[in-house]
């Protein structure tokens, strides 16, 4: 079985080695900020197939720091983590080295890796909209969000939030910045309420009568419908549509999670070998069973719950430009007022 060691200070990995000479078994070290209960099967089951012994620590923030401080001594071999902005940042930071693998490059659409092999997604989300089912709402494009005929009917978390960040700079790669401050007001004087809250608050809403529409992620909907979040987010999973909007001129937004191979790793083979196994049609539907994802990897199976809100077509703009211009976002948060 997958080892786990939440010890933040002072740990030791265990190894299966004894002074008699025996061979010490072979094993990867991950630091990840992904739950423990949505990577512990990947983990299980690569142990189990493999025999490699993955060793994790869960961190709930400051990955990068930590690598950063222990420096070549570092015993992290993958760094796992959630939103391709904090993927970047790590490549930015110097912490990653690439990696050569035609079973990633393969597996993986382009605009979900970095382009000098740096990082790879591992799973997706979709930024969707949730709609009133007596709407009948079918189809819209992100586009559309700011139509006045949208006034006081929509709901959405704080702009600031990384989830629409990352919405908002894929905005502006589509149409400017220019164009993204109009589209930001219209949008926010569409709100039914201030932007505030997460993204089942949209559902709640829209079951509660306070709006029509909100956007939202899209697992969060698996989330409800199946009862993991308990029975009364069922009733709002069940009250609303999810819809996958698109760019007028692209597909649906999507966010990750990813990986990358620590520039200090000792061992590389073994890690790259993880990162193959979780692109694999196996690894991909557990992790679209434990958290309600998209995989990366086109074909491989999804949950029934996301397979009924239709085909999927991914914007094409790559994850790295949409990170580029999230700044830019931010600062159009901020200008037009949006989470006042």
């Amino acid at each position: 079985m997958a080892k786990n060691n939440y010890k933040f200070a002072g740990f030791a990995f265990a190894l299966t080695a004894f002074f008699t000479g025996s061979a010490v078994a072979e094993e990867v070290n991950i630091y990840t900020t992904r739950e423990p209960g949505l990577i512990q099967p990947l983990l299980d089951a690569f142990n189990s197939s493999t025999g490699i012994n993955v060793n994790t620590v869960f961190l709930k923030d400051g990955l990068a720091e930590r690598v950063a401080t222990e420096g070549e001594s570092s015993p992290a071999d993958i760094l796992m983590t959630v939103d391709a902005g904090n993927l970047i940042d790590l490549v930015e930071k110097g912490l990653t080295q690439p990696v050569e693998s035609e079973i990633l490059v393969k597996s993986i659409p382009a605009q979900l890796r970095d382009e000098n092999n740096q990082w790879f997604s591992l799973s997706m989300r979709a930024r969707v909209v949730y709609a009133a089912k007596d709407l009948g709402l079918k189809e819209i494009t992100y586009e559309e969000l700011s139509d006045p005929k949208w006034k006081g009917k929509v709901c959405i978390r704080a702009g600031q939030h990384p989830y629409n960040t990352a919405l908002f700079a894929d905005y502006i790669a589509h149409h400017g910045v220019e164009e993204t401050e109009t589209w930001l007001t219209g949008l926010k004087s569409n709100l039914a309420r201030k932007a505030a809250g997460g993204d089942r608050d949209g559902a709640k809403d829209i079951a509660g009568g306070i709006c029509d529409i909100a956007i939202a992620n899209s697992y969060y909907v698996g989330l409800m419908r199946s009862g993991k979040g308990g029975e009364e987010q069922v009733a709002w999973g069940d009250s609303i549509d999810v819809i996958l909007p698109t760019f007028k001129n692209g597909g649906t937004q999507v966010n990750v999670s990813g990986a990358a191979i620590a520039k200090n790793s000792k061992n590389k083979e073994a890690a790259v070998k993880l990162l193959e196994y979780l692109v694999s049609d196996e690894a991909q539907k557990i992790y679209a069973e434990a958290n309600f994802e998209y995989p990366v990897k086109q074909g491989a199976p999804t949950d029934p719950i996301v397979q009924s809100f239709g085909e999927l077509k991914i914007d094409q703009t790559p994850l790295t430009e949409i990170v580029s211009h999230r700044k830019q976002a931010s600062e159009l948060v901020d200008k037009v007022g949006f989470d006042n």
